[in-house]
């Protein structure tokens, strides 16, 4: 297998800023935005294009804290949970917009067995590992260079995950490539090294309203997912080990469907992974996300052979940004990914990254308006 050097591409995207930049009709600019307690300064980054999608992430855990898009009459709403200041991100919340890893989703029991050797993690779910952790990368500080090339503009955001982080083996080097397009697509392409045996499984983990985060709930939004399977869940989100067929439960979503038509149905709400039909041979269509009353829709395209729905089940009113209170069911996850608890689940897609094996994944959520 050709192994590419991890910086590759950056390197190739600042040859490509340098020749393309006047052809980029994506705007980009970065501005500070606050430090951490330790001091560090933290950088937002704004993306917008000429077809009116504005996105703005930051350097800290790669959170997307905001995109503002159009609906159907030219009228503007920030579609995706978030704040507007560091300090309320800093006080924590559940994993809006952020790059969730080194594993997203659970591990049961909060340990995992490699190489014929037992790893403890942080029990922070219950008796459970979720989401890499105590301070998984959502809590860290991400190193960011901005770029353009001839499909629009971006940040590709580095870090070293070191040996023994969250008690996950090996020094795992990450790239995450953000890239906003000309089409209004938001592009996210991840690139992973390590230097031992570890498990990687990375996702993007923004929260969707497309009525606008102020709206208070997704439930009249329409769900169409192209999976016939998913992976049925203990009370604790841990899942029994089968891939069930959806044919005549509340989560099949292979044709459009409410959200809010069948989830008391759900205890709780949805919060399950999907096999996603395409079983992660290509980045193809995986789910529609539509508001009818906007018109606003987002698609979410990915090589990733699975996919969580989860429908914002924990909030409870006491995050707030401005008008926009962040009620149960505000917003809606769909999260690409490998299967939860693989390492204890061998017929599942693996997590395991071989030591100079190249972990990539590659998800676009495309926004349009009907």
């Amino acid at each position: 297998m050709h192994k590419l050097p991890l910086h590759f591409a950056i390197w190739t995207l600042l040859a490509l800023s340098a020749a393309c930049a006047h052809e980029a009709r994506v705007e980009l600019k970065s501005q500070p935005f606050g430090q951490l307690p330790d001091g560090r300064p933290v950088e937002l980054f704004t993306l917008s294009n000429e077809g009116g999608v504005t996105l703005q992430v930051m350097s800290y855990g790669g959170i997307v804290t905001s995109v503002k898009m159009p609906d159907r009459k030219g009228v503007e709403a920030d579609v995706v949970l978030g704040f507007s200041s560091l300090p309320a991100y800093l006080k924590g919340h559940p994993y809006f917009g952020c790059i969730t890893g080194r594993v997203a989703n659970r591990i049961a029991g909060a340990h995992f067995s490699l190489e014929g050797r037992e790893y403890r993690l942080a029990a922070n779910n219950s008796k459970h590992h979720l989401h890499g952790g105590v301070r998984g990368f959502d809590k860290q500080l991400w190193s960011a260079v901005q770029f353009r090339d001839e499909r629009g503009a971006g940040v590709v955001l580095t870090r070293r995950s070191v040996d023994g982080e969250e008690s996950y083996p090996g020094n795992l080097d990450c790239e995450v490539l953000y890239r906003l397009t000309t089409d209004n697509d938001f592009e996210i392409e991840y690139t992973a090294v390590s230097d031992r045996t570890t498990l990687v499984n990375l996702t993007h983990h923004s929260y969707f309203n497309l009525g606008g985060r102020e709206t208070g709930s997704v439930l009249d939004h329409d769900l169409m997912l192209r999976a016939r399977r998913y992976t049925p869940v203990d009370g604790d989100g841990i899942p029994n080990g089968t891939v069930a067929t959806v044919a005549g439960t509340p989560f099949d979503f292979s044709d459009y469907n409410r959200l809010g038509a069948r989830i008391d149905q759900v205890e709780g709400g949805y919060d399950i992974n999907y096999a996603l039909d395409s079983e992660g041979r290509g980045c193809e269509l995986a789910a529609v996300l539509l508001h009818q009353k906007s018109g606003r829709s987002v698609e979410v395209w990915t090589d990733q052979p699975g996919l969580q729905l989860y429908t914002g089940n924990f909030l409870d009113g006491t995050l707030s940004d401005g008008t926009a209170v962040y009620t149960k069911h505000a917003g809606v996850c769909l999260e690409a990914q490998r299967f939860p608890d693989a390492p204890h689940q061998p017929h599942f897609p693996t997590t395991v990254l071989r030591k100079g094996d190249v972990y990539r994944q590659r998800t676009v959520y495309k926004f349009r308006v009907r």
